[in-house]
């Protein structure tokens, strides 16, 4: 009995997180009149119109490039300097490493919004406003903090003798961090990749606030074009969110086998 009240629950929780895209997407195909004077009919016809006027007017190919090589570039760095960090941070027993490492754990409470103004005058002062680069190195330094929590409790499952070994046959830290780590530290990597990439391509506030060149908007802010001062077009409005969300979730069901299987190995691991 208890199986089947969660059974039924979970159906009741699936059903309520679905319910608002399939309404989106359901609404996407209507015309605008359609919209408005019923959003819970289905269309009376596929309008596929919404969909070529939306993926024109976003310039959505180039805004794919551009959120894509975001993506890549700012989850590369944070698994590149995260994974050295959380290592060297769980292999150095020192007062200092145990205060950097629990700065970053504190970092992860401060809210974002009251480091808006703050992050703005500093991406000013460094000039790199309006730059897909930039905003990689943004996103790098609010991703590191959550990567490096996640190493740093990996790393602990990882035998320090293999170090110790390989340190005696010769190598440096370097070799040792490439060659024996690095390849240990799979399963959490690609949890730690998915989950930013899912992060950092939905995200639409950090942008808005860096970039305002039109030709370097990603996704999600080239959707903010379609609406108006006095109307918004919201048929394709809505085609235009389906389109942004359209590669991630399919993203997702790719690579979603790995968050769970990285968390699990992570947490059995040794």
């Amino acid at each position: 009995m208890k199986r089947v009240v969660i059974f039924i629950f979970l159906i009741f929780a699936g059903l309520y997180t679905v319910f608002p895209l399939a309404l989106a997407l359901v609404n996407s195909f209507k015309t605008n009149r359609e919209l408005l004077s019923n959003i819970m009919s289905l269309p009376v016809s596929l309008n596929f119109e919404n969909y070529i006027r939306s993926f024109n007017r976003m310039n959505y190919a180039h805004n794919l490039g551009n959120t894509a090589a975001i993506a890549v570039m700012s989850v590369t760095l944070i698994v590149v300097f995260s994974s050295m960090a959380g290592w060297k941070l769980c292999r150095i027993k020192t007062r200092f490493s145990n205060f950097l490492f629990s700065l970053f754990i504190f970092s992860m409470l401060i809210p974002f919004s009251s480091i808006m103004i703050p992050l703005y005058n500093v991406v000013l002062g460094l000039g790199i406003k309006n730059s897909l680069t930039g905003l990689s190195f943004v996103y790098t330094g609010l991703g590191v903090s959550m990567a490096i929590f996640l190493y740093h409790g990996f790393v602990k499952s990882v035998p320090v003798e293999m170090e110790e070994s390989a340190s005696i046959d010769g190598c440096n830290s370097m070799r040792i961090f490439i060659h024996i780590i690095f390849p240990l530290l799979k399963p959490v990597t690609a949890s730690i990749y998915i989950t930013n990439v899912l992060w950092i391509w939905n995200d639409f506030l950090l942008p808005l606030i860096i970039i305002s060149n039109s030709r370097k908007y990603t996704l999600l802010l080239s959707t903010n074009t379609l609406f108006g001062q006095y109307s918004s077009d919201w048929s394709a409005i809505l085609s235009a969110l389906m389109l942004a969300a359209l590669p991630v979730i399919v993203f997702f069901a790719i690579f979603q086998k790995n968050i769970t299987k990285g968390i699990a190995e992570g947490a059995v691991k040794g």
